[in-house]
């Protein structure tokens, strides 16, 4: 085990029960409780703490001030390796950078998960890494990963979302900043959330999110702009007004000469005042990356005849 010169004056603390490896890479002021596992090719940066039967396996880092509770167990040996982030928390029985179940996957092929800073990851959570060489399993900063959720392989996660219990997010799902999923939700394989997105407990997506929009359903459908949480993340009036005159020339239009759906979004785009907020812009643009080569298309809407 290797350890600074200055271990002295932040000492670090291994249960006589625990199995620490000689050949772990172990930082300052680390505490790793009774039957907990740390294995050769570990590193664990200062201030980390193991609670009891907490496990790190394979080629796993470990950031600063992480913190393992009891049950929890990070990384798998297996080819590729697991990084994760400073100030993290890995809750009670979470199983994180594991082996993916892809029907594809290769045990000789390379697999790597991800993770930033500042992430919660709540009890019995699973978090696996990517299914080939060629892709990893990403998590951002600051998200909240709550109680018995899933992150399968490949999935590519950005910044300060909040997933409630039982969230499922399938393969290579993509989920921008900002997303909220209420509880008991499932996500179709290469779907994409939006940024300031949120998406209703109990829905099923099997297709595209826009930025801003809500969701909900057991066939997900658009119900609107997620006007609260734009306005708790601190968009102007201004922006929001002009956001919901985009939305409703879309979606909501009651005039029969309204045109095709491609017709109103480039409407919107060639508008003398929507066309100059960035805000819109951004909702449009987010709207034709889903219809692009192959994109899924957006969930459901109900356009309005007036009748």
């Amino acid at each position: 085990m290797l350890h600074s010169s200055v271990d002295a004056l932040y000492p670090s603390f291994f249960h006589p029960t625990a199995v620490v490896h000689p050949d772990a890479v172990i930082g300052q002021g680390v505490s790793i409780g009774p039957f907990c596992t740390v294995g050769p090719s570990a590193k664990l940066g200062d201030g980390c703490q193991l609670y009891p039967g907490s496990h790190i396996f394979g080629d796993t880092e470990l950031g600063k001030q992480c913190v393992l509770m009891t049950g929890a167990v990070v990384g798998d040996d297996l080819p590729g390796r697991t990084v994760i982030g400073c100030n993290n928390i890995i809750g009670y029985h979470a199983v994180v950078g594991v082996k993916c179940q892809d029907m594809k996957y290769k045990p000789v092929d390379e697999c790597f998960l991800d993770v930033g800073d500042n992430n919660e990851i709540r009890e019995h959570t699973s978090i696996h890494r990517s299914s080939m060489s060629s892709e990893r399993t990403v998590i951002g900063d600051n998200n909240l990963i709550m109680g018995s959720c899933h992150i399968a392989h490949d999935c590519k996660l950005g910044n300060n979302n909040i997933f409630a219990n039982n969230t499922l997010l399938a393969g290579h799902v993509v989920v921008e900043d900002y997303a909220h999923t209420a509880g008991a939700v499932v996500v179709h394989q290469f779907c994409r959330i939006g940024s300031f997105s949120f998406i209703g407990g109990g829905s099923v997506l099997s297709k595209d999110v826009p930025k801003y929009m809500m969701v909900s359903g057991e066939r997900a459908e658009l119900r609107g702009l997620n006007f609260e949480g734009l306005r708790r993340r601190g968009f102007s009036d201004t922006e929001i007004k002009s956001l919901r005159t985009a939305y409703r020339k879309i979606f909501m239009s009651i005039d029969a000469k309204s045109g095709s759906f491609e017709e109103r979004l480039a409407e919107v785009e060639q508008h003398e005042e929507l066309a100059h907020v960035p805000i819109v812009s951004s909702m449009v643009q987010s709207i034709r990356d889903s219809f692009t080569e192959n994109g899924r298309g957006i969930c459901t809407f109900r356009h309005w005849t007036g009748s």
